[in-house]
């Protein structure tokens, strides 16, 4: 089909319409946007979902195995729990870097290149750490496992929002980022089978583990071959014909499963394409263009990464100290607990497109706070067991984690086009540097510290975090809910 046609939905007759045209040299027309959001939901976007969001299960799996084997792993290597939560913090310090670097890169070298890039160096580094030998190689090898994963975040994340339509970007959004509790599921089943002596010895289990976590990011690679460039990066980078070739490819597709794709009824917008936005204009963006959204931003990444990477990377560690779980049967305990964090995006993602973005965040922070405070008080009463614990973090994240799912999708969709990657590896970065890497290391000491009292103030500290997150939400949230992402932010190339 040629570029310079858009098919009718009713008739299926062409109407003739140039969605690129060169004006001035410089200046150029296109309904990119337009096109990619009328589209229904098709084969496409599931593929979209499952090759990309796939990411995530991979994370979820090597956070999971980090936490059910931190038993095996400190027993092995000789560590302290101290010691096990520096190391966390180490992955999370990884993480805030690569989404740095990566995110900087995948807004001038574009989505696609960058897949391949942080796969490999999450793979070589996952398989490295199964070679660790001490808590500074430990430490450096999930440094750089935890950069690898970063760079996914702003590459992936970036890429879903601008390929999936206006009015599915909320649940498709949330949908993806629960699937981390498929790989923490996983991971916890897989834990149980290596920790099990009667198949690896107690130093080889937890080594072969993430080995083979690391090999199946081989299947990932493969997976992603097929996923075309963003459109959306394309148009704005002086490839707009390009660009157009692969919505053309895609509305074929769609035609070719018997799908009828409605016409393009929006005007085509005009914008001056350029090659890479400069740093002072980011800044500028963030902090003078849109200084309340970045405020609202950085308060919903930096609670709920305080509140997740506290709570789950010490997970098996209140397992172990002080329900005296033996670290071979962690795993049992995480799979409800990841049948909560899954089920609380599917579940409650419709809502964020059709209640709106504003009243289901503000709910879905506040109430895993308040129900965090509760549980927290019982467990330093000595009220409750394992068993009762794990059910009510289970509630806990089902809320939970549709909040933390719902501050990607806020960062994401709030900002222009041009900067949203690196715009996502910044608030990843000052949220996750900040909540992140503090809470792990936090717990781990008011762990070690054998009082539930102490480790009951580490849960207020989270469920203030997250309440104050919902308020600043509800105040000053954008209502983001099905429109396009050039409505909800106008990309820096655009012209009138």
């Amino acid at each position: 089909m040629s570029s310079n046609n858009v098919i009718a939905a009713d008739t299926g007759s062409s109407v003739a319409k140039p969605p690129i045209s060169q004006i001035d040299g410089t200046i150029i027309e296109s309904d990119i946007p337009a096109r990619l959001d009328r589209l229904p939901w098709s084969r496409f976007h599931w593929l979209v979902v499952l090759a990309l969001g796939i990411t995530w299960v991979l994370d979820g799996l090597e956070v999971t195995l980090a936490g059910t084997l931190a038993g095996a792993i400190r027993g092995s290597l000789q560590l302290t729990s101290t010691e096990i939560g520096f190391a966390s913090t180490a992955y999370v310090l990884g993480a805030v870097s690569g989404a740095l670097f990566f995110g900087w890169l995948t807004d001038r070298l574009g989505r696609r290149k960058l897949f391949f890039i942080t796969l490999a160096v999450y793979l070589t580094s996952a398989a490295a750490t199964a070679f660790s030998w001490d808590i500074a190689s430990f430490a450096v090898f999930r440094f750089l496992t935890g950069a690898g994963i970063g760079g996914e975040y702003a590459a992936i994340n970036s890429t879903i929002q601008e390929l999936i339509p206006a009015r599915y970007r909320g649940w498709t959004d949330l949908a993806i980022n629960g699937s981390f509790w498929i790989g923490a599921a996983i991971g916890a089943i897989s834990s149980v089978v290596f920790l099990d002596e009667a198949f690896f010895a107690s130093d080889t289990g937890w080594r072969v583990a993430f080995f083979v976590g690391a090999m199946l990011a081989l299947v990932i690679y493969f997976m992603r071959l097929w996923i075309p460039e963003s459109p959306r990066w394309l148009m704005t980078h002086h490839h707009a014909d390009e660009g157009a070739a692969i919505v053309d490819l895609i509305e074929q597709n769609i035609r070719d499963r018997g799908q009828a794709v409605p016409a393009v009824t929006a005007p085509p917008s005009r914008l001056r394409a350029r090659r890479h936005t400069p740093l002072r204009e980011v800044l500028k963006t963030l902090f003078y263009s849109y200084p309340r959204r970045t405020f609202v931003g950085f308060s919903l990444m930096a609670a709920q990464a305080f509140f997740y990477n506290a709570i789950f990377f010490t997970y098996a560690l209140i397992l172990t100290d002080f329900y005296h779980v033996p670290a071979d049967r962690v795993g049992w305990y995480i799979l409800p607990f990841a049948a909560g964090n899954f089920c609380g995006p599917l579940v409650l993602g419709r809502a964020f497109d059709t209640v709106g973005r504003i009243p289901m965040i503000t709910l879905t922070y506040v109430v895993s706070g308040l129900l965090l405070a509760v549980s927290g008080a019982l467990f330093a009463q000595g009220t409750i067991t394992a068993e009762w614990q794990t059910a009510a973090w289970m509630l806990i994240f089902f809320f939970a984690s549709a909040a933390a799912s719902s501050a990607y999708l806020t960062v994401s969709e709030t900002f222009p086009l041009e900067i949203r990657a690196l715009t996502i590896a910044v608030f990843f970065a000052i949220g996750t540097g900040i909540g992140g890497a503090l809470g792990p290391w936090l717990f781990g000491a008011l762990i070690q510290t054998g009082s539930r009292a102490s480790v009951f103030m580490g849960y207020l500290l989270g469920s203030a975090l997250m309440i104050a997150a919902g308020i600043i939400q509800w105040r000053w949230g954008t209502a983001a809910e099905r429109k396009s992402l050039e409505t909800v932010a106008r990309p820096l190339t655009f012209t009138d």
